[in-house]
């Protein structure tokens, strides 16, 4: 029989059992933030037909979407979770309560050319707020604001999340007398920190904007002051243009609400040049940026958008979320060796029968289980080196003796094996409960810390 060698895919991640723990542990950071807010967890086929797919998409994205047939339906995988979310809406709209707060982390699909840290298959963890008719700004401030609480639990501090409001850009396009042309001329700007000022410049020509509307527009997005000064700036333009001044009331609200939920001012700031590129975000756009590797780019990012779902229903539907590219995120900080390692072990202790009756090892792990602490019985009958190599190998913090003397005396030998060289009580034989009570000290004490460590 001919071997067949195991690879994986080009573009399909697969970790290491300690990075998956790792993985999973700041997954459930997530889901644990995402719930302090209220927010529903739900969970979208991988499998979609295509017509719901592919209902507002077109161009590079149909061409980078997973689609076949079986049978006489016509299939695709997702490419995101905003779609789904969408027909999800759509469909269960009698059985839900507006606003709809909902949290989805799910793997999505695109057949794009895979690269260092861009994956074909991959987790988004998104986060939405859906209103029915209408929805309130300070939901703009609340998105932001756990988004910023989510990356402090994890340890991540040197960061940004720059905001800015698409009715700003509109209403300067209307006073430049370009808003004809307002979707191709965001496009554009959105690549100046990609292509610079002067190809930038080179682009919006072509779109027949003249040079002295492109100098002041890039003037104005490139204006160096703090939020304050930059809200202060676009407050000259008040009462040229009502889109205008409602995007700069709009955004002069998230600023202040989002300080009220919490969030330090070195942490966010207003940046003009944030357009972001899909047509449906209307009001509030973000982009979270990681200071000290710029080189990145943005690891979260979102905005509001006036009609979730008009492709699926008749019904008005505005929102606003968030998503993290979460399998990307993971690359980046194990690239650079964020990623916290000492929180990554599958067990609590280790149960090391040193009898050939393994009866007591089995009770007694059972009820370290039903204490909370996750055990594990060492069966394989080796050397007593090879046991705590095991154990050592897998960051396992703590080793339980079970001997013929323990038993008679109904105890059990605990040894600490991340311990220093120099603490006395690294080994001691105590009742089961003494050790049950030392083992959670110690393994509360090390998965509390930080999965990210800078």
């Amino acid at each position: 029989m001919n071997m067949i060698t195991p690879k994986n895919l080009s573009g399909f991640m697969e970790l290491s059992p300690k990075d998956q723990i790792l993985f999973e542990r700041i997954k459930q950071t997530l889901e644990e933030t995402y719930g302090l807010y209220g927010f529903y967890p739900i969970d979208t086929p991988v499998l979609e037909r295509s017509e719901i797919l592919l209902a507002k998409t077109g161009g590079d994205t149909e061409k980078q979407i997973y689609r076949f047939s079986k049978g006489d339906t016509d299939m695709a995988m997702r490419f995101d979770l905003t779609v789904p979310l969408a027909k999800y809406v759509a469909k269960n709209y009698s059985d839900l309560t507006f606003p709809f707060k909902r949290f989805q982390i799910g793997k999505v699909y695109r057949g794009e050319r895979a690269q260092q840290g861009r994956f074909r298959e991959f987790y988004q963890a998104d986060i939405d707020i859906i209103g029915d008719g209408e929805l309130s700004v300070l939901n703009d401030a609340e998105v932001p604001s756990i988004m910023y609480q989510v990356f402090t639990r994890l340890g991540l501090s040197d960061f940004t999340i720059r905001l800015n409001n698409r009715k700003v850009l509109n209403g300067l396009f209307e006073l430049y007398g370009i808003q004809e042309r307002a979707a191709d001329v965001m496009r554009v700007l959105d690549k100046l920190e990609k292509i610079g000022a002067d190809q930038v410049k080179e682009e919006l020509a072509k779109l027949e904007v003249t040079a002295e509307a492109a100098d002041e527009l890039l003037g104005l997005l490139n204006f160096q002051g703090n939020s304050k000064e930059i809200l202060e700036k676009l407050k000259t333009f008040g009462g040229r243009s009502e889109k205008l001044d409602l995007g700069v009331s709009e955004l002069s609200d998230v600023l202040y609400y989002m300080e009220k939920f919490g969030v330090p001012e070195k942490n966010f700031r207003v940046d003009l040049t944030i357009a972001r590129g899909l047509d449906y975000y209307t009001g509030t756009v973000y982009e979270t940026t990681f200071n000290r590797h710029p080189e990145i780019g943005s690891i979260c990012s979102g905005g509001r958008y006036d009609n979730l779902a008009e492709f699926y229903t008749k019904k008005k539907l505005p929102g606003v979320g968030m998503s993290i590219g979460l399998t990307r995120l993971f690359y980046i900080l194990n690239e650079f060796n964020y990623l916290n390692r000492s929180v990554a072990f599958p067990a609590d202790v280790l149960v090391i029968p040193m009898t050939e009756d393994m009866t007591s090892a089995v009770e007694i792990s059972a009820q370290l289980r039903a204490s909370g602490i996750r055990a594990q019985i060492y069966f394989e009958k080796k050397k007593f080196k090879h046991k705590i190599g095991y154990a050592d190998k897998l960051s396992i913090p703590y080793a339980l003796f079970l001997g013929e003397d323990e038993l008679r005396e109904n105890k059990v030998t605990l040894k600490k094996l991340l311990a220093s060289e120099d603490d006395a009580a690294k080994q001691v034989t105590v009742a089961l409960e003494e050790a049950i009570a030392e083992i959670r000290r110690g393994t509360e004490a090390l998965l509390g810390g930080k999965s990210i460590q800078l």
